[in-house]
């Protein structure tokens, strides 16, 4: 059992993407079964941020006491004995990547490992590109970071694939990125798009064809945004970067289904992920430090971490798109 408190200033959001990061550690890495999770305010200090974790090994008696009932007002356990579910984790796999061992770029690219290349490096631009637009957005409603954060992802990412990623490879490509990732982004940032990464490797590796067809990618995109939701608690409304990645694979689903070529798919849905990135303005923030900024400042700029997907998704999109055109 684990349980997770904040000191007073961390946000629940940011705790239950701490939560996500290490409950799968605890069960993949450290081989141990964890049968209860309580993320919250347990014992805080005013204004203090920060958080802390505690482990602690359980049997049956003192299961049966954390599961009794009680009207203790911020213990998660209501007053019928109700508690909340273990959280189960997304597949977190080792990287490959090891003292410069394991993945390696292929000497030749396949069809699909141009393609892949383009899109990544379509999308690193881009993100680099608007570094300080992003800074300028999260200086009024955030850290005054994300430019500099993502730009730090963007910029491995594209030093990584020179030699590490395997393009052939779809789903070992993902998961390489998520280890560029790891390395280098810190912050709430850094921990959502490695759990992005994560469930979209796990899915792709379902498939064990060559090529991955879009629906696959589709898939992938469906399994990164339920995982976001579930470890971070955000959902669509939210003004995070949900509300690009939702509309743009509700999208991705509905033109795929009416017969539409995939790229012009794909390019209508990163139309609909920069619209639901602009429609952040108007919304009232539910998670993380925008939650605290008042709604006249929220409505002068979108959400930088919306915007920064609404960003590379589009890029990535249009690569693919000129790819196949060529």
């Amino acid at each position: 059992m684990r349980g997770k408190c904040r000191l007073g200033a961390t946000p629940i959001m940011e705790l239950m993407i701490a939560s996500g990061k290490t409950v799968p550690k605890l069960q993949v890495e450290h081989g141990l079964a964890v049968d209860r999770v309580y993320t919250g305010s347990f014992m805080t200090s005013l204004d203090m941020a920060g958080f802390s974790i505690s482990i602690m090994k359980a049997d049956e008696l003192i299961l049966r006491r954390l599961d009794a009932p009680t009207k203790a007002p911020y213990w998660p356990v209501s007053v019928e004995g109700d508690r909340p579910p273990t959280k189960l984790p997304v597949p977190i796999p080792t990287s490959s990547r090891k003292n410069d061992e394991g993945s390696h770029r292929p000497q030749e690219l396949s069809v699909q490992g141009h393609i892949l290349e383009a899109a990544i490096g379509a999308a690193a631009d881009a993100i680099i590109n608007i570094k300080d637009c992003l800074n300028e957005w999260d200086g009024k409603v955030g850290d005054g970071d994300c430019g500099s954060t993502m730009f730090r992802g963007a910029t491995a990412i594209l030093e990584d694939m020179k030699n590490y990623y395997p393009l052939n490879d779809a789903a070992e490509t993902i998961n390489e990125i998520g280890s560029s990732i790891e390395r280098v982004m810190g912050g709430t940032s850094g921990i959502i798009y490695s759990i992005f990464c994560k469930a979209a490797y796990a899915k792709l590796k379902e498939n064990s064809l060559p090529f991955l067809e879009s629906r696959q990618w589709a898939d992938a995109l469906e399994a990164s945004i339920t995982a976001i939701s579930k470890y971070g608690g955000a959902k669509a409304g939210y003004r995070t970067l949900l509300d690009a990645l939702i509309p743009a694979a509700s999208i991705l689903e509905e033109r795929l289904a009416a017969g539409d070529e995939p790229t012009t798919a794909f390019i209508l849905s990163s139309e609909a992920a920069l619209s639901g990135a602009e429609s952040t303005k108007n919304m009232q923030a539910q998670a993380g430090r925008s939650s605290y900024i008042s709604p006249e400042n929220l409505a002068s700029v979108p959400d930088p971490g919306a915007m920064a997907v609404a960003t590379w998704y589009r890029a990535a999109a249009l690569a693919v798109k000129d790819k196949y055109q060529a």
